[in-house]
């Protein structure tokens, strides 16, 4: 039978039914391209691989059903309506009508993404697990400055920084804080929310440059979902802890840029009535003081006001958002055993942080675990003075005066004892010291092959220390299966030792001549049980080389070609280790000479 060809005007088949190219759906929408990928980025539709790519391999490819969901997106005819909307402001630029123009910019369409994020996220677990990328731009735009020629709006930055800041608060409140690591890109972060692990990516809190090779157009479309996508997270997770959203932030706080503290202040609060509940209660006193006496009137205006004197600390002027009390039952939350260990981690540590120290960082992770943080301003916990401060954060070796009731230590002992949940000893973070290596607590040392600091055995003997448990000397560990070592544990007695001594003898010689008849098999020998050999060639297997074979092990030989294949795979990842552990170890040895002859 021939090969069947589709008639002209007929319907399509296969890939060229299923997918189409850009331009092809740029044509099929009526847009432009910038408008194609904000919609494309804003509905979560990502390109596709076709087996047969029909156009060509330097296409892009989407699938029909991808781009008539475009199609009929409300999204679109919005953009639409606000691009007709701005061809009437510049009519009215072109006529010099000032007041038309002005007046058609207040009204201006916005998009509303709420009805996007709840079609792409229809449980709050999904939007848990995709909150990594939008955790890191939002507190990368935190720190951008602002600038007309970027289109980075200034309310666009505070936006973005509150949002990381009511973000963080939460983390700190709850003890959800796991991991972190300081890095030449800037700190990273690990928490765990409701079973889902989250990490992002902070930059360094220094003076940010915007390149000119840098896409930010497209930056500023995913921040467009972003923003609001990380807003109803913040607002189901404060609700979660029974806190009203958006918090309460102290503007003395604020200026003093401790936004975090404050925040973290308000979280540890209890749900008492805000601003907004405490006007309407002062309201339905004045209308039932309007009924009773002028006596009882003044006896329930000086019951209210101690009340009032007796929330509100004096030495905290316009701190409305302290009127809460400390939260009854904070002490009685259930938690599980690793953020009961998160938060007893600085239980008994009080820190002060200098003023040179990355003071933002600390004050998120340091309550996170359980601490308490202060540091030099008008609204600081404790002062510097105090006499109960047990460590001082420092990075600087000229200091005006010390205290010798506290030590002083560099900001990366902070980050370690995190990552180790121990407190470390303050010798190697003196100041002054070159510290430690800053270990990353996202590389599991524990792996086979996998090449172990010296530092990471340290902080390993340092924790079992810390638990009580005794760990071997490196290379002294104990076979138990050996009889001797079993008698020297009481585990068996005498007798029981020396016929299980004999028994594996026994087995040891068996196996060695097990493996011995394997290797005369294989070279084609023959063998007979008293032991005399008689050497047949068989020229065929000599030939193909398999008299050269002595090292290959049976169970290799009897299996299966696709798991031989995988083991020489597992093989050679395992050799690339090994090399690069070997590389590792040649550079420490070439360092610790080179120390040494400094020395």
């Amino acid at each position: 039978m021939g090969k069947h060809y589709r008639p002209a005007g007929k319907k399509k088949e296969g890939n060229a039914a299923k997918y189409v190219t850009r331009t092809q759906a740029i044509r099929l929408l009526q847009i432009s391209l910038p408008l194609f990928r904000k919609l494309c980025i804003l509905k979560g539709i990502t390109p596709r691989e076709p087996k047969k790519k029909f156009k060509g391999n330097d296409k892009t490819y989407y699938h029909v059903k991808d781009i008539a969901f475009l199609h009929h997106e409300p999204l679109l005819e919005m953009h639409r309506a606000i691009r007709v909307h701005e061809r009437k402001i510049k009519k009215a630029e072109a006529k010099k009508n000032v007041e038309r123009a002005n007046r058609l910019r207040e009204k201006t369409p916005k998009p509303k993404i709420d009805r996007i994020i709840r079609q792409r996220y229809p449980r709050f677990v999904d939007a848990l697990g995709e909150l990594d990328d939008c955790l890191t731009m939002v507190h990368l735009f935190a720190t951008v400055p602002a600038t007309k020629e970027k289109k980075i709006d200034v309310d666009l930055i505070h936006k973005c920084r509150k949002l990381a800041h009511e973000w963080q608060a939460f983390i700190a409140r709850t003890h959800r804080l796991r991991k972190t690591f300081v890095s030449v890109k800037g700190i990273y972060y690990q928490a765990e929310v409701e079973g889902q692990t989250i990490t992002w990516l902070t930059p360094h809190a220094l003076q940010q440059v915007v390149p000119d090779d840098v896409d930010i157009p497209t930056m500023l479309n995913f921040l467009q979902i972003y923003q609001p996508l990380l807003g109803f997270v913040n607002f189901h997770l404060y609700h979660s802890i029974n806190l009203k959203y958006p918090p309460l932030l102290d503007p003395e706080l604020e200026a003093e840029a401790a936004e975090v503290y404050g925040l973290i202040r308000y979280a540890q609060s209890n749900n008492k009535p805000t601003i907004l509940e405490t006007s309407e209660l002062v309201e339905s006193e004045q209308l039932e003081s309007k009924q009773d006496g002028p006596e009882i009137q003044n006896k329930k205006s000086e019951l209210r006001l101690a009340q009032l004197q007796h929330q509100l600390p004096s030495n905290e002027p316009g701190a409305l958002m302290h009127l809460v009390e400390k939260a009854a039952g904070e002490d009685g939350e259930e938690y599980d055993d690793e953020t009961k260990q998160c938060k007893n981690l600085f239980q008994n540590v009080k820190i002060f942080l200098s003023r040179e120290v990355p003071r933002e960082s600390l004050h998120f992770v340091i309550p996170a675990f359980g601490g308490m943080v202060s540091w030099e301003g008008e609204k600081a916990p404790f002062a510097e003075t105090d006499q109960s401060i047990t460590h001082q954060i420092v990075d600087r070796e000229a200091q005006g005066h010390r205290f010798l009731s506290r030590e002083y230590v560099q900001p990366q002992w902070v980050f370690d004892c995190v990552n180790a949940r121990i407190i470390l000893p303050t010798e190697n973070y003196m100041v002054g010291r070159i510290p430690p290596p800053h270990l990353s607590p996202f590389v599991d040392y524990g792996e086979e092959g996998s090449y172990v600091p010296d530092y990471a055995k340290t902080i390993k003997h340092l924790q079992a220390a810390a638990r009580k448990e005794v760990l071997p000397l490196p290379g002294v560990e104990k076979d138990l299966e050996d009889p001797q070592n079993l008698l020297a544990e009481g585990i068996i007695d005498r007798a029981a030792a020396n016929q299980a001594a004999k028994e594996k003898q026994k087995l040891m010689i068996l196996e060695k001549q097990y493996h011995e008849d394997l290797k005369k098999e294989l070279q084609g020998d023959t063998y007979t049980s008293a032991g005399s050999t008689e050497v047949i060639q068989t020229g065929e297997s000599l030939n193909n080389g398999q008299a050269n074979i002595d090292d290959v092990d049976m169970a290799e030989l009897v299996m299966p070609n696709k798991k031989r294949k995988l083991l020489k795979a597992m093989e050679i990842s395992n050799q690339r280790k090994q090399s690069k552990n070997d590389t590792i170890i040649r550079r420490k040895k070439k360092l610790d000479e080179a120390q040494n002859q400094r020395s």
